[in-house]
């Protein structure tokens, strides 16, 4: 799993004019997944399913 940093570097990940990460393939903007137990929050495109790990 790549993180969000990563990802907007290789162009799978783009962010909108509110600064909201979009997914580039489907242009969806990705749901979060918070566990209280990790320090890292996973962000998920609706469409295609692919995760991307996101440090707190």
């Amino acid at each position: 799993m790549k993180s969000i940093r990563k990802a907007l570097r290789e162009g799978e990940l783009e962010k909108d004019t509110y600064e909201r990460v979009t997914c580039a393939e489907c242009g969806k903007p990705l749901k979060t997944e918070n566990d209280p137990d990790t320090i890292t929050t996973i962000r998920r495109c609706p469409n295609c399913e692919r995760e991307w790990k996101e440090i707190r």
